[in-house]
C-alpha cells in the first residue's frame, strides 16, 4: 500500500489524532481579513480545502496582535471580535466537508509586519499608507533603506509571550486540533534565531544558546497553557554563509521535543533578500530528514513537492513523515484525490462529488455505491 495513504497519528498531552493519510495542506496567507476577522474569503477558501481529502488542514499564519500582522489584510486572533468570526466562519466551513483535522498557525511578523499586500508590491507601508511602528530583536530593517524596527526590550518579550499564550487559549475555544508556532521565513521568532536579523548584546542575541533562548521561552509559556498538540515551523537554512543552519535547527527542534513539542514543519529562508536559494524539486527534503533523524519528533516536508510519486518517495526513504503543499491546493484543489488515484489510495470525500470522477478512478473514494436518477 502507498505510506501517504496510510494514516498517521500525532500524540498530545490529550491523546492521539490520527490521520487518514500523510496530506497536509500547508498555511497559506490570504491577505483577506478586515481588521483581523475572517470574512467570507475565508469560508469558501477554508471550505475547499476541507474537501481536498488532505487529512489535516493548517490555517493561516495568524496574527497574535495587530501589530504582528504582516499585512493590514491579514488574519488575526487577539480579541473577542476576531476570535467571533474565526470561529464562526471555520465552524460553518467545518460542516460543508467531511471530518477533517484543523490546526493553526500563530505568527507575528516583527520587523516584516506593517507590509503592502504581495499583489501591491508587498513593500514596508508607512503610517500615512496604513502601516505601523514595528518591532524585532535588533534595529536592523528587512530591506536597506527601510525604517528600522524598534528593539524590543524585556518588558516587550513578556508581552509578545502574553499575546501569544492568549491567542493559543482563543483557538483552543475556537476548537482548532492542535496549533503551529510560525518560526519560519523570516517573522519574528526565526528573526530571534538567526544571527543575521539578532544582533543583540544581551541574554538573547549573540551565541546559538542565546539566539534561541526566547523561542524556547515563549514555547514553554504557549505549552503550558496549551495540553492540545502544538509544534512549530522552522526555516532550516537561511541560506546565507553565516546565517541559521540545519544542524542548529536540528538541536533547536531536540530541544522543543523536550519541552513538549509533537511535531516539526520544516521549510527554509526568509530572512534575507540576499539569501541564495537552491531551488528545485525536494530542495528542502534533506533539512526535513537531518531535523527527524536529531530530534526523533514527527516531522512535515513542504516545498515544491507537486508530483504523488515525489511525495511517495519522500516517504518511503523515511525522510519525513507528512507531506505538506500549500500553492498546489491552490492550483488544484483536489490534488489528494488526483494522488489516490495515481497510487491507489482512498480520501475522505463529500457525498455530493461521488459522481464527479471518471469510472476508473471512483475507487478513490473507497466501497461507495453511486446511484443514478
Amino acid at each position: 500500500m502507498s505510506l501517504l495513504f496510510t494514516s498517521y497519528t500525532l500524540n498530545s498531552p490529550r491523546g492521539p489524532l490520527k490521520l487518514a493519510n500523510r496530506i497536509v495542506v500547508a498555511p497559506m496567507c490570504q491577505y483577506s481579513a478586515v481588521n483581523g476577522e475572517a470574512t467570507d474569503w475565508h469560508l469558501m477558501h477554508w471550505g475547499n480545502l476541507l474537501n481536498s481529502g488532505a487529512a489535516l488542514f493548517i490555517i493561516e499564519a495568524t496574527g497574535v496582535t495587530p501589530e504582528g500582522r504582516i499585512t493590514p489584510a491579514c488574519l488575526g486572533l487577539w480579541d473577542d471580535r476576531t476570535e467571533a468570526a474565526l470561529k464562526d466562519k471555520l465552524t460553518r466551513a467545518r460542516q460543508l466537508a467531511p471530518a477533517t483535522p484543523v490546526f493553526i498557525q500563530l505568527a507575528h511578523a516583527g520587523r516584516k509586519a506593517s507590509s503592502a499586500t504581495p499583489w501591491d508590491g508587498g513593500q514596508l507601508l508607512s503610517v500615512d499608507q496604513g502601516g505601523w511602528a514595528t518591532g524585532a530583536p535588533s534595529a536592523i530593517p528587512q530591506l536597506e533603506g527601510e525604517r528600522a524596527p524598534n528593539e524590543l526590550n524585556k518588558t516587550d518579550l513578556q508581552e509578545m509571550i502574553d499575546a501569544f499564550v492568549m491567542s493559543a487559549q482563543r483557538a483552543d475555544r475556537v476548537g482548532v486540533d492542535g496549533i503551529e508556532l510560525h518560526g519560519a521565513h523570516g517573522y519574528l521568532l526565526h528573526q530571534f534565531l538567526s544571527p543575521i536579523a539578532n544582533q543583540r548584546t544581551d541574554e538573547y542575541g549573540g551565541a546559538y544558546e542565546n539566539r534561541i533562548r526566547f523561542p524556547l521561552e515563549l514555547f514553554t509559556a504557549v505549552r503550558a497553557a496549551y495540553q492540545g498538540l502544538l509544534g512549530i515551523r522552522i526555516s532550516a537554512s537561511d541560506w546565507i554563509e553565516g546565517g541559521w543552519t540545519p544542524e542548529e535547527t536540528a538541536d533547536f527542534a531536540a530541544r522543543l521535543k523536550s519541552l513538549g513539542a509533537n511535531f516539526v514543519h520544516i521549510s527554509s529562508g526568509g530572512i534575507s533578500p540576499a539569501q541564495k536559494i537552491a531551488i528545485g524539486p525536494h530542495y528542502q527534503v534533506p533539512f526535513a530528514k537531518i531535523v527527524k533523524d536529531k530530534s526523533g519528533l514527527p516531522t512535515m516536508t513542504v516545498g515544491l513537492i507537486t508530483d504523488p510519486h515525489q511525495a511517495e518517495e519522500i516517504l518511503q526513504s523515511g525522510d519525513a513523515d507528512l507531506i505538506a503543499l500549500a500553492r498546489a491546493f491552490l492550483y488544484k484543489p483536489r490534488w489528494a484525490w488526483e494522488a489516490a488515484a495515481a497510487l491507489g489510495g482512498t480520501v475522505p470525500s463529500n457525498e455530493r462529488y461521488w459522481r464527479c470522477l471518471p469510472r476508473e478512478a471512483q475507487a478513490i473514494f473507497g466501497n461507495v455505491k453511486i446511484g443514478q436518477r
